[in-house]
């Protein structure tokens, strides 16, 4: 149940990104199923493939004393845009915009939704 929660608000953080901004971060055709995808899509990418390019990348991170990290996750929402039809990306900057935004707003809801476990 937690993992359905989790998506959902993910996919949710996908769609209201895709619509505050009006399309111009990121453009997502509906909540389902592109960004639900799309929040799955970027799940397993961020399961799979991030902590590959975390270490591979991890000395161009540290000389830039972790900034090049908002490029991994940029790089990673491209991935969610070549595979899943219905989003698309708007350009590199805007993907990097729409990237903070997506991981700032899923973990403040997650933790929101989730509350405390102890």
């Amino acid at each position: 149940m937690r993992f359905v929660i989790r998506m959902l608000v993910s996919a949710g953080a996908v769609f209201g990104v895709a619509y505050l901004s009006d399309g111009a971060l990121l453009h997502v055709d509906s909540f389902w199923p592109a960004a639900v995808y799309a929040a799955v899509v970027l799940a397993i990418v961020n399961a799979v493939v991030k902590p590959v390019v975390r270490v591979l990348a991890l000395p161009v991170t540290i000389l830039t004393l972790g900034l090049f990290a908002l490029i991994i996750n940029a790089l990673m929402l491209y991935i969610v845009d070549w595979v899943v039809p219905g989003v698309s990306t708007t350009g590199f900057w805007q993907t990097v915009v729409a990237s903070l935004a997506i991981s700032v707003v899923s973990s403040v809801a997650g933790k929101l939704v989730e509350g405390n476990d102890d």
